[in-house]
């Protein structure tokens, strides 16, 4: 089953302009099929009954594995069976009527205006480190681009001139241009122009926000310069990357945002995902009627 796995991957890779990310998370998915298959006696994949799959399913809800990750692992497993249909390697797909769990939405948690405001108050105005901190956050919450996608833009994505960014997730997603206003344009100004340079101490690199050693900031560490200035601005709520991105599409809504605008610079490929934001505006809207309108 190994080679088919390889041979699958090899496909993706070629043909389909998926992440290194995503291509790890098939593998993984399907290693840990394969296994638990060949500790059932089945170690031929063209053996393979809905009846395995099925089984399969119920072992990784037995084993309490979120319904996140066993969607994840039965979209895996489709496409894996498809592939080999569609390759000949199958006379028919197993996995055609596998059915993932149902997910449960859960609300994104969002900052409010001034507590956004505060959190990008933190960092020290003084030092390099500060400054290209203040930009980095500046840029999230000015663009809503995810954190993985700014750790990995280039100087040449940024336009100061004009005010926004090319962005790309490179997992097969259509390139972005993303506005940004004037105090992103000021924080990345500071930083580019000098702060920078003193952060690569000598060092060449293409990526324009690099960590104290001159190297490429990674998502680890951007979690933790995000987690010290919310402790650092009292923020109680559990504050990741995405929270930014989340208050990013909440407050354009809320604002007046047209939902299709946000949903572009978002880069989401179907609009329901956006309607969680305006859905989260009706919501808090409704809360101050509830308290203030005195015919409630």
């Amino acid at each position: 089953m190994d080679d088919a796995i390889q041979n699958f991957l090899a496909y993706l890779h070629n043909t389909k302009n998926i992440s290194r990310n995503t291509e790890v998370s098939y593998e993984r998915d399907l290693k840990k099929m394969v296994h638990y298959l060949e500790c059932q006696g089945e170690d031929d994949i063209c053996m393979v009954s809905s009846t395995n799959l099925n089984s399969y399913m119920m072992y990784l809800e037995k084993e309490h594995f979120a319904p996140s990750t066993i969607s994840r692992s039965v979209a895996s497993i489709r496409a894996f069976f498809q592939y080999l249909y569609l390759e000949g390697i199958r006379a028919e797909n197993p996995a055609e009527h596998l059915k993932a769990p149902k997910i449960q939405k859960k609300t994104p948690g969002i900052l409010s205006v001034e507590e956004v405001d505060l959190l990008l108050k933190q960092p020290d105005k003084l030092t390099p480190k500060g400054i290209r901190d203040r930009a980095m956050l500046e840029l999230l919450y000015a663009t809503g681009i995810r954190v993985s996608e700014l750790i990995h833009l280039e100087v040449k994505d940024v336009n100061l001139h004009l005010g926004y960014i090319i962005c790309n997730s490179g997992e097969g997603e259509k390139e972005r241009i993303i506005p940004f206003g004037n105090m992103a344009r000021k924080a990345l100004t500071s930083y580019v122009g000098k702060y920078r340079d003193i952060l690569l101490d000598g060092n060449e690199s293409d990526i324009l926000f690099c960590n104290c050693s001159g190297k490429p900031m990674s998502r680890q560490g951007f979690w933790k310069v995000l987690k010290s200035y919310a402790v650092k601005a009292g923020i109680e709520q559990d504050i990741t990357p995405h929270t930014l991105r989340h208050s990013f599409a909440a407050h354009l809504l809320q604002n007046g945002a047209d939902i299709k605008s946000v949903q572009e610079m978002m880069g989401h490929a179907d609009i329901s995902t956006t309607q969680i934001y305006l859905n989260m505006g009706m919501n808090k809207m409704r809360d101050v009627y509830v308290k203030a309108h005195p015919r409630k």
